[in-house]
Order: structure tokens, then sequence, then C-alpha cells
């Protein structure tokens, strides 16, 4: 065989796979699958990209270990831990698995077991399984310390968590103990059923009155002297007299008051003639 046949094969096959090269771009073009918009299914424990500017979820809040721990479900807690027992044994003096042994965990030092070659991340974490640790550790080990050699996707409910917990406490030679429930919070102050503000305590000074033309009258004993007025007059300010005027006297001489059964008391009307009659001068 020449080397023209040589070329002749050689050329076939290159242009054999440039054809499926070529095919392949093409039907990428056309057939292009667009990724969906929500994801068929969530994968526990893996956190997703997020492209808008959400604020982050808040901070879930630790359970009041005093009132639930007594009211949990020991039996299902140990149902859920057969999960754990996948990586842990919680037999006492059990060996060490994928994960170390979980004997009596609660209230121990976090990264103290014999003989388990920790993750850096547990060992410098620090501190001790204490309830609300394991609470907020069993939710998302990997999202509660990043760096865990833990790849337990986790317990999103609450309750799954708490039963966890209540059988944890339990295996161990004699339970941990159940702190005091919190102490319950001080009742608010009560305010009328109008929702209105209480009204302010009535004032201890002078009672007042008020006159007949809605002006305030002037208590007993706060009277302003006047020394032109005559007792009961029309122009003294008493309690039971508004905005009296007597009528005033046709002499200059006479007094400008009147007696207080001649009185106008308020706004009543005047005589007819609108002066007093008087009598005249005598003369010498």
């Amino acid at each position: 065989m020449d080397s023209f046949e040589w070329n002749k094969i050689a050329g076939a096959v290159l242009g054999t796979l440039l054809f499926v090269v070529a095919v392949r771009i093409a039907s990428g073009m056309i057939f292009e699958v667009e990724p969906p918009a929500k994801p068929g299914y969530v994968v526990q424990g893996v956190e997703t990209a997020s492209t808008g500017t959400a604020a982050a979820p808040a901070e879930e809040q630790t359970p009041d270990w005093g009132t639930v721990l007594p009211k949990a479900s020991v039996a299902d807690g140990k149902s859920i831990s057969a999960r754990c027992e996948q990586c842990h044994d919680l037999s006492k003096g059990g060996p060490n698995k994928i994960g170390p042994g979980l004997w009596a965990v609660v209230g121990r030092s976090r990264a103290s077991h014999p003989g388990f070659d920790y993750s850096s991340a547990m060992k410098s974490k620090g501190g001790s399984w204490s309830y609300d640790e394991l609470f907020k550790f069993l939710k998302s080990p990997g999202a509660y310390i990043p760096g865990t050699k833990m790849s337990f996707a986790g317990l999103p409910k609450a309750d799954d968590r708490i039963n966890l917990v209540a059988y944890l406490r339990t295996d161990m030679d004699s339970p941990a103990p159940i702190p005091p429930p919190h102490p319950a919070s001080a009742a608010p102050a009560q305010t009328p059923a109008n929702g209105q503000a209480p009204a302010a305590a009535p004032n201890t000074g002078a009672p007042t009155t008020q006159g007949p033309n809605g002006t305030a009258a002037v208590a007993p004993g706060n009277q302003p002297a006047d020394a032109t007025s005559a007792a009961g007059s029309g122009n003294a300010a008493s309690g039971s007299a508004g905005n009296a005027n007597g009528p005033s006297g046709g002499d200059s001489r006479k007094d400008s008051s009147v007696s207080g059964s001649e009185a106008h008391v308020g706004n009543a009307p005047a005589p007819a003639t609108g002066k007093q009659p008087s009598t005249p001068p005598k003369k010498p």
C-alpha cells in the first residue's frame, strides 16, 4: 500500500471526526435546554447561590429546655437516632466509626472523644455539647461548623431535634439534668377597653363652677373686692351671678349699683324703658 492510500485513510478519519464535532455543536445550538426556574428536588444541607439581595433569614430561637424536654418523646428520638448509627456508635464503650461514639455526648466537651481524629474546624470551635449547641448543630452540621467532617444533611424540623436530644440525654449512665424553665415575663400594664390612656387624677385644689354664660365662676372666698359695690350688687362677681349688669341709675348722684333683688342675673333683659325711674331733685 503506497502513501497515497494512507493519505486517503487519514483524510477519511479526520473528516469523520470533524463531522462528529460539527454535528455536536449544531445539536447543542438547536436543542439548547434552559435551566429550570425552580429545582425539582432540594438537597438538604446544600447551599444554593442567591441571585437577589433578600435579607438573611432570622436566627432560629432555641427552645426552653426546661419546658420542652419533659414533654419530648424519647421513643421518637430513639427511632431518629437510627440515622446517626450509620456513622456513630451509641453504646457505652463502643468503637469509633466514621464519626466518634455518641455515648454520654450531652454536656461533653467538643472534639474530646478519645481515639478519634477530629477536623481542625471542630477543634477550633471549642465549647461543649450543650442542649443549645446540639440543637443548632443537628439542623445543618456543615452550615453551623463549616469544614467539619460530618456530611449529614441535618434535621430541619425542630421537633425531630428536640426528640433526638431528649433521647441522647438518656444515653448515658444517668440522664443529664434538665435546666429549670425560663421565668415567665412580667404581664404588660393593663389598658382601658377603648384603647385610650387612663384619665388624669382629679385636681385637689379649690372646686370651680361654671357661670350661666359658660365662663368659669370664682370659687367662694376668692371674690375680688370692689370699693364701689355693695353686697348683692349686680356688678359683684359671685358664684351665682354670671355677667350680671344691673340697670344704671338715672341720676349721676345715685349709686350705679342696685340691690340684689333688682339685679338682673346673667343676661336677663333690662326694663322696657332702659332706665330706672328717678326722683326729681328737691329745690332748696
